[in-house]
């Protein structure tokens, strides 16, 4: 294994044990997962039922891009046709741990320009929302600046779907639709009945939208007690995020370079 390497996985593990730690309520148990770029051919990804709180270096399994992200494009495949294809795709078939289920996922996420880390949670807080009746309604708009500074103009709302390919699929058509109408790649994909998906240049940014969508979540239920969200115009929205200052302050908030 190469420095290069070794220096890539250590700050995923830090950011998995950052994002299982307990005192955040961010994920519990074998909840969530992680992953990070290494280079066009191949990245790391949180082998399946490993604990984000406690995972190390055999927490991660190294698998290789193109034959991932092959898996969504070809025919439907069963339980155990997936579960071969992710074990063909291990750079190392020796090597200890399976992919997470959620592995293509994570692969069309990276894929992204300017996506090197992907953190995948289930907070207490955000799961009081996408768990609801109120899914699509209450994250239907922005609610207050820092939001949007650290989060984008908008995340992607992905109904429940089966995890796995279909989620992938799934998650990869809404991600091209934003694209298409936003110009860049989403930083927080919100899905229905599970959770959350932050997506970053780097751990640190990946950490402060996963805050920062947690605190949201706070507020936006918060509303509720109060008659309901009073969520920001669209013009309002674009405005904080093209603003100079608020360029800014974003790059301090999230950082996109290493420091």
């Amino acid at each position: 294994m190469t420095s290069t390497i070794t220096a890539i996985l250590s700050e995923l593990i830090q950011l998995s044990n950052h994002l299982g730690d307990p005192v955040y309520d961010y994920a519990i148990l074998g909840e969530g997962n992680s992953s990070v770029q290494i280079d066009e051919e191949c990245f790391w990804v949180k082998a399946s039922g490993a604990e984000m709180r406690t995972a190390g270096p055999d927490g991660f399994v190294q698998v290789r891009f193109a034959q991932v992200l092959a898996m969504l494009d070809g025919p439907e495949l069963s339980d155990a046709a997936v579960r071969q294809a992710l074990t063909a795709a291990k750079m190392d078939a020796d090597a200890p741990g399976h992919p997470s289920v959620e592995t293509a996922l994570h692969a069309a996420c990276l894929e992204l320009p300017g996506v090197n880390f992907v953190g995948h949670t289930h907070p207490t807080a955000i799961n009081m929302i996408t768990c609801s009746v109120a899914f699509t309604e209450a994250l239907s708009g922005r609610l207050f600046p820092d939001e949007i500074v650290a989060c984008g103009p908008a995340p992607v709302l992905i109904p429940y779907t089966d995890p796995g390919l279909p989620l992938a699929r799934e998650v990869r058509a809404r991600i091209h639709a934003y694209l298409v109408e936003y110009g860049e790649p989403p930083r927080v994909l919100l899905l229905q009945n599970h959770g959350l998906f932050a997506l970053g240049a780097t751990a640190t940014q990946v950490e402060n939208i996963t805050a920062m969508m947690v605190k949201t979540a706070r507020v936006l239920v918060g509303t509720y007690a109060m008659g309901g969200p009073h969520f920001m115009s669209t013009a309002a929205v674009n405005r904080i995020y093209t603003r100079p200052d608020e360029h800014y302050r974003q790059a301090i908030m999230t950082p996109k370079d290493k420091e």
